[in-house]
């Protein structure tokens, strides 16, 4: 028997996660676009930042979302280090609710409202238009379906004489209160919240067993501290691959609930006192008593409310320190550009919507259009340089910006596939197809500037080939032609497109293509007239034609963002 009730028991902690899960993506698909907004726009200071991480987190139901959107944000550049911090505070307050809502479906038989809710939810989910709120209802019943079950669980548990005398054995051995015994259940609390992923969950087990009398209140409160250290290392493992903000970000969260922890574990038996006086539970009150459940479930989520609203408050005058604290930590590498390629902006791992990937996305793009510039500056930078040495590494550090820039196009590309598996609108959807066509672009400039170098390498080992001064002086008109345009496509992918007019774009375009109408028509001149030899001649145009290759790449870059714009507008 105990072994169904076992299973059972794993059975209902999936379904209240999944639940969970679901219920947190429908409501952040809800808010879409606005969650950057609001956060953007309410975190002016470390107060407004605070009530912004609260509300968002009581939005959205989980502050793991809130915590790892707010590390984006900063990955990402959308806020300081500072702003973060007073978010993530406030998501501490705002995770309380999640709390409350378990001690609600301890509180009376929760289950006779799933069954209506996933009967409308599926009506809503075939009608397609309001699929997301569907979505949301299936989550909300299958939390509430895994909460029923795991309650009616836990009283299986302590009917059943084998699983009740091994599980009470078990915390026998820990009922003596002292530190060690303190200091274990702090432990498991955190290692559970770590392995499962989901303080919430922990939470509910916890809620179950203190609300069956297996687990004393004591040990369910360190518990619920250690579940409060736990779910902060999911955000610093998520971190590791992002930038040194955001890393310090994460490890600021962390520092936070430890801070907090400590403190309370100094001042427990007074904090603990006057939650049990609010909430009117005597710890010694036999698990057979009257509403014993009840009270022994709101101690909890009154505590884990207490805590984190006390810590916020306490610790929010200090934020500054907080940053000073984790900077110190937490230093950025000294590295050379050229040998360190990631993405700055898109980390593996971190948990998005749709429209913060779509965001984070063109941030990276951006930076891949500003790195080909420069990759483009270097090529004009090796048409000048006479000192051998000094040519050759110039030339290998354009080798390496063609690999870099190869890579870049994959690993975003490979990005927004992953982004596209999601359930998007028309216009997301929209944003995706032009963003993999502006890499592909991009990447072809990369092309076109390594093939430039090429051609100029090709006129340095043939040591016979010079051009003339008229053709330096070609060269360098029409270079600084493609600079133009590429400086403006720059322009354009920072996102000011009212300040930006597409017309100059292509005016440089038609600038380019004639120019190098004309060159060519020189080139085939100055050839007849021996000014050079036809080899000179034929590299010559060879960059020339290059360059408005190039040229034409940006102008589809251009167009692809225009298009982006457009229907955004």
């Amino acid at each position: 028997m105990s072994i169904w009730i076992f299973f059972k028991l794993l059975g209902s902690l999936a379904l209240l996660m999944f639940g969970m899960k679901s219920m947190s993506e429908a409501l952040q698909k809800m808010a879409g676009p606005q969650l950057r907004h609001v956060l953007g726009a309410m975190t002016t200071n470390r107060f407004t930042g605070m009530l912004t991480g609260m509300f968002v987190t009581a939005a959205v139901q989980s502050s793991t979302a809130t915590t790892l959107m707010t590390v984006s944000f900063v990955n990402a550049g959308l806020l300081t280090l500072v702003q973060a911090i007073s978010v993530i505070m406030g998501a501490h307050i705002g995770t309380t609710v999640t709390a409350w809502i378990m001690s609600l479906g301890f509180s009376f038989n929760i289950t006779d409202f799933v069954y209506p809710a996933f009967f409308l939810g599926i009506i809503l989910i075939y009608m397609k238009k309001r699929r997301i709120i569907g979505d949301f209802l299936f989550g909300v019943a299958f939390l509430f379906l895994g909460l029923g079950t795991l309650k009616e669980t836990g009283f299986l548990l302590v009917q059943d004489p084998e699983a009740n005398e091994m599980i009470s054995a078990f915390f026998a051995n820990f009922n003596e209160a002292t530190f060690w015994n303190s200091l274990f259940f702090l432990l498991m609390g955190t290692i559970l919240t770590l392995c499962v992923q989901s303080s919430a969950a922990i939470m509910a087990i916890t809620m179950m067993l203190c609300s069956t009398g297996v687990l004393h209140i004591d040990q369910g409160i360190m518990l619920v501290l250690g579940e409060n250290i736990g779910t902060t290392i999911t955000s610093n493992i998520v971190a590791m691959s992002a930038n040194v903000q955001a890393r310090r970000a994460a490890f600021a969260h962390m520092s936070i609930n430890v801070l907090g922890v400590a403190w309370v574990l100094i001042l427990l038996k007074p904090f603990f006192g006057a939650v049990c006086h609010i909430v009117g539970f005597d710890p010694a009150m036999s698990s057979s008593a009257p509403n014993f459940a009840i009270k022994a479930s709101m101690v909890l989520a009154t505590f884990h409310s207490a805590f984190n609203v006390s810590n916020t408050f306490l610790l929010i005058w200090f934020v500054p320190y907080i940053e000073r604290f984790v900077c110190w930590v937490i230093k950025p590498k000294k590295v050379d550009e050229e040998e360190d390629f990631r993405l700055h902006f898109i980390t593996s791992g971190i948990m998005k919507t749709p429209e913060l990937s779509v965001l984070e996305a063109q941030k990276e793009i951006r930076s891949f259009g500003e790195r080909i510039q420069r990759m483009f500056g270097m090529v004009r930078e090796l048409l000048t340089e006479k000192d051998e040495q000094k040519f050759n590494k110039l030339y290998t550090r354009i080798e390496k910006y063609e690999g870099i820039s190869d890579n870049m196009e994959l690993e975003i590309a490979n990005y927004l596939e992953l982004v596209s598996d999601a359930h998007l609108s028309d216009d997301t959807k929209g944003k995706i197809r032009a963003m993999l066509r502006e890499i592909s672009e991009i990447e072809s400039i990369g092309d076109s500037c390594y093939n430039i170098a090429r051609t100029i390498n090709r006129k340095v080992q043939n040591k016979q080939d010079h051009f003339t001064e008229k053709q330096y002086e070609h060269i360098h008109q029409m270079m600084e032609l493609t600079d133009n345009a590429l400086s403006q496509m720059n322009t354009l992918m920072t996102g000011r497109t009212d300040a930006y007019d597409v017309n100059r774009s292509f005016n440089i375009e038609n600038e380019i293509n004639n120019y190098r109408n004309q060159l060519k028509s020189q080139n085939i001149s100055d050839v007849n007239n021996h000014e050079y030899t036809y080899a000179v001649g034929t590299i010559y145009m060879d960059i020339i034609n290059e360059c408005e290759k190039l040229g034409d790449y940006v102008v589809n870059v251009v167009e692809a963002r225009m298009g982006t714009r457009q229907k955004e507008a």
